[in-house]
């Protein structure tokens, strides 16, 4: 009896550990065949561009093609769903950013749930907006604004790249952290905000360093802060709005995600890959030429990022009764 039971006893045991074993042999072949990243933007905006810069260094690491599959619409909640329901195996990737944290809140009917559905897998980058004036605005400081915009209310237009946009709640939180109310006018996009922005046909705008960094330099519009906790590294001498407005805080990010189920070995191989990527001094130049920051998070702060972002922008857009267009 001993003997059959120390027989059964082994072959349970090997049988127990084959699904690990399984596993990390599918996370050392990982990737045998091409990766889609899903970018929830058209091509050409700071979303397609962060998916494209880290697809590419994916692409020359693994010897595998991770090709970016644009997915615009519904303010990126298509590129999202997409891979909410795809297999989790690690062959469909989402750029997540902070536009996905926003949508949570702004589309109260989807079938999927950002923090359910998508599991966390690396951060890429963080970017700045800034603090956009038309020069014909008489304020260079951001106290200069508040109290310019307290003592004649309705006189300043808030453009955004659309209502729930990352610029609309990022202007939105400084009106209610600020104790002030500007008109708000929705674009289409963040190109055409920016265009009427340069004509005077607005006042004020939150916009991406990349978009804005040109016009700031050729003098053609007026930076009074950036939106980060720190200091931007392209603009040293600019004040945070939270040196201002204390507490104040807001950015864009960018980061991967994977369905909800992928094996634990695949999203630990793609985080370490990654991470080498944000450490290699030509990636981190070209993201510094973008006004970004390198984001390496391990998939579990990635996730506590996507959380938080999740909750702060929830008080926002109840707050403002944000509606999507």
């Amino acid at each position: 009896m001993n003997l059959v039971r120390r027989r059964f006893l082994h072959l349970a045991a090997g049988a127990a550990a084959l699904p690990a074993i399984s596993r990390r042999a599918i996370a050392q072949a990982y990737p045998s065949r091409p990766v889609r990243i899903i970018a929830g933007f058209a091509t050409g905006g700071n979303v397609d561009i962060a998916a494209r810069l880290i697809g590419q260094w994916l692409s020359e690491r693994a010897g595998q093609p991770f090709v970016v599959e644009n997915r615009p619409g519904a303010g990126s909640n298509i590129a999202a769903e997409v891979v909410a329901k795809a297999a989790p195996d690690g062959y469909t990737l989402l750029l997540t950013t902070a536009a996905n944290a926003v949508n949570v809140t702004l589309y109260d009917k989807s079938s999927f749930d950002l923090i359910r559905d998508i599991a966390p897998v690396a951060g890429i980058y963080r970017e700045p907006y800034v603090l956009l004036l038309h020069p014909s605005v008489p304020a260079t400081t951001i106290p200069q604004l508040i109290a310019y915009a307290k003592a004649s209310p309705g006189k300043l237009n808030l453009a955004t790249g659309g209502s729930g946009s990352l610029s609309h709640v990022t202007g939105e939180l400084l009106q209610i952290m600020a104790g002030i109310k500007m008109v708000h006018v929705s674009y289409r996009g963040a190109g055409l905000a920016l265009t009427d922005l340069l004509g005077g046909q607005v006042q004020v705008y939150f916009s991406g360093m990349s978009a804005a960094i040109e016009h700031i330099r050729a003098g053609r519009l007026r930076a009074l802060g950036v939106t980060t906790a720190t200091r931007s590294g392209t603009l040293p001498d600019l004040p945070t709005l939270g040196e201002l407005v204390a507490g104040y805080e807001a950015s864009a990010w960018y980061g991967l995600g994977t369905p909800r189920g992928t094996p634990a070995e695949i999203i630990e191989k793609l985080n370490k890959d990654v991470d080498a990527g944000l450490a290699d001094p030509k990636l981190k130049a070209r993201i510094a030429d973008l006004g970004g920051t390198p984001l390496a998070l391990s998939p579990p702060e990635f996730g506590k990022l996507m959380v938080e972002d999740t909750a702060k922008w929830a008080k926002v857009i109840r707050t403002a009764d944000i509606k999507p267009e």
